[in-house]
């Protein structure tokens, strides 16, 4: 098969979360075509297990959908270089107040393949502290416990739609959850 070859890539916007490119692009079929590019830095999402089986989530306002979300704890790296496993813990002591000592890889998604390149590691925290929630200041969130089955339904019943938190929740529910019980 022949190869995609990038022609031209062209900074449109530099945003505060992502830039977004558009690329001149040479299919091997012999067209060019114009393809929309949002360069993302990437996240980590974290499924928070306390001592009780349960799962802290966070409840909060999402602009994109016009609504309030009930999602993982989650946030963008600080840059590049950040060790994900290093964002996955900020994230979880900022949005829940609760700290732990390790976090353990379950799942790397992207999120959109189609036009964004965004990465996010989910881990598992257990062993979990609590402390003092302190999110950024744009940040109003609510922070709940939920039973790994009611989380399993809210999915199945499309109340939950978020990607990573429905990625977390099944891989957790897949790799530790019939032991969990």
């Amino acid at each position: 098969m022949e190869e995609f070859r990038r022609l031209k890539r062209d900074l449109v916007a530099r945003g505060v979360l992502f830039d977004y490119y558009q690329d001149t692009m040479l299919i091997p079929n012999g067209n060019v075509a114009k393809w929309d590019l949002i360069d993302n830095k990437g996240a980590a999402a974290v499924v928070a297990v306390r001592e009780d089986g349960k799962l802290l989530m966070v409840r909060q306002y999402r602009n994109a959908l016009e609504r309030e979300t009930l999602e993982l704890p989650a946030g963008g790296l600080n840059g590049r270089g950040e060790p994900t496993y290093a964002a996955a813990m900020r994230e979880l002591e900022e949005e829940t107040g609760y700290t732990c000592s390790h976090v353990e890889l379950l799942n790397s998604i992207y999120t959109t393949v189609a036009f964004c390149n965004e990465k996010i590691d989910i881990y598992l925290a257990r062993d979990l502290k609590p402390g003092r929630q302190h999110p950024d200041e744009d940040e109003v969130i609510s922070v709940e416990a939920w039973s790994l089955e009611e989380l399993k339904q809210m999915i199945f019943d499309c109340k939950i739609q978020d990607s990573k938190t429905i990625c977390g929740i099944l891989t957790y529910a897949a790799k530790y959850g019939a032991a969990e019980k």
